[in-house]
């Protein structure tokens, strides 16, 4: 039996994780990790690697070594395609930054195949946006956004001596967590990159425009929520349009539908994610409009039963209007379950439903404050929090994801490693 996993996103890993220490380590079943990165990192930390205040060089887990401890095997590769009558993936050619090739174009059989690869940003077509603006979908390009970053804030710092009205402006188009949460580590970085010898840049040389399409931030949240966020954000020094649409970018300027020019030496887009579009035709699966594959109550697509879906590219409503929405914690709930599905039905017992699970909303303003709701089964109903209780709920979910992998004695200890960190690193990464 060979099982096979296609992205090593929250939920596809974790789901690797738990296969391999249960079959793979008991060689019951042949499990395969299958991503196109040599490591992972929690995807809503990357608003904290683009600003330097996380270095993903030390947070990131090697594929390769949690492979050897956890029981199954790990390959670098991009899916591009799927024979579904003859079980198996089509696998795009390796190639290193200078374009030569490292593997060639290959195929992976499968007897079960899960597919996490994730979403990307979607820029619904706006002109420009492509070429000039930096999205936050993976760690390579946070980190691009982070070079920049200190290249700009170098560069403001000697230009200060000689005009003292420069500033470093930074336009974030997308008004939902990762807009905001990058909004907020900004500041935060700012402060540091002047305790870190940029003396002459102060707050009031950080401008940062933050863009949202609707009448408010956070339309995930409540408006009261989403009112404080807004407050904060506001005391921070943002400048924050709401109800603003962008209809075209350029070197340095983005183009509103009323006309307005924003300039700015930075453009960050964060105004939504799609499923990629290499899925709109993939072996002849049901996809919705944002290329998600449509899945049943098994995490299964209708077509197929040897596949299952997960994570952000995974399509399933919760009623007529509503689909499970593309976050971390859907990918955990999805991850679990399909776990348990694929032991029941080696076993030849009944899958069990995918039902979603609402636990809340966090959303961490660095080290200002974090806001929220707790939902579901974590409170009795909804509970609104805010300050310290919010930032330990914020920090917990990643304590889970990373006791997901680890188990609870290596996750002390990374949670003890991170506090000795603090105090023998510099808190904001500098290259």
């Amino acid at each position: 039996m060979k099982i096979v996993v296609v992205g090593g996103g929250a939920g596809g890993l974790e789901l690797a994780t738990k296969l391999g220490n249960k079959l793979g380590k008991k060689q019951t079943a042949d499990i395969l990790l299958i991503d196109k990165n040599q490591t992972h990192l929690w995807k809503p930390l990357l608003h904290e690697v683009a600003s330097g205040t996380m270095d993903s060089e030390i947070d990131a887990v090697s594929y390769r070594a949690h492979a050897h401890n956890h029981g199954f095997r790990f390959k670098i590769g991009t899916l591009s395609g799927i024979n579904r009558e003859e079980k198996y993936i089509h696998l795009q050619p390796v190639v290193d930054d200078e374009g030569e090739e490292i593997l060639p174009e290959r195929k992976e059989s499968y007897d079960i195949l899960v597919l996490a690869i994730g979403s990307i940003s979607n820029d619904f077509g706006v002109q420009g946006i492509r070429e000039h603006a930096i999205f936050l979908d993976s760690p390579k390009q946070a980190i691009r956004f982070q070079h920049k970053l200190v290249n700009q804030f170098i560069r403001i710092n000697r230009r200060l001596e000689q005009e003292p009205d420069t500033s470093l402006s930074v336009a974030i188009v997308g008004g939902g967590a990762t807009g905001v949460e990058l909004s907020a580590e900004l500041f935060n970085a700012r402060h540091w990159f002047s305790l870190y010898g940029l003396k002459n840049v102060t707050s009031e040389h950080l401008k940062v425009t933050l863009v949202e399409a609707g009448p408010r931030l956070l339309p995930a949240l409540s408006e009261r929520i989403a009112g404080s966020v807004h407050q904060e954000l506001l005391e921070l020094g943002l400048d924050i349009r709401t109800n603003t649409q962008v209809s075209r970018a350029e070197a340095g300027k983005l183009h509103t539908a009323d006309g307005k020019i924003i300039e700015a030496d930075l453009i960050v887009w964060a105004a939504g994610v799609k499923a990629p579009d290499f899925l709109k035709d993939f072996g002849g699966l049901e996809t919705n409009r944002i290329n998600q594959i449509v899945v049943n109550t098994h995490l299964q697509p209708a077509q197929d039963e040897s596949i299952y879906v997960i994570g952000d590219c995974a399509g399933r409503q919760i009623d007529e209007k509503r689909w499970v929405p593309p976050r971390a914690q859907s990918a955990h709930q999805m991850a679990s379950l399909v776990y348990h599905n694929i032991l029941l039905s080696l076993a030849g017992k009944p899958q069990k439903d995918f039902k979603y699970q609402d636990h809340g909303s966090l959303v961490s303003l660095s080290r200002y404050t974090a806001i929220g709701n707790l939902m579901g089964n974590l409170t009795r109903g909804s509970m609104n929090i805010e300050g310290k209780l919010a930032r330990m709920a914020y920090v917990s979910l990643y304590r889970m994801h990373q006791l997901a992998l680890h188990g609870w004695t290596k996750m002390i200890l990374m949670t003890l490693s991170e506090k000795i960190n603090k105090v023998i690193r510099p808190r904001l990464k500098l290259h």
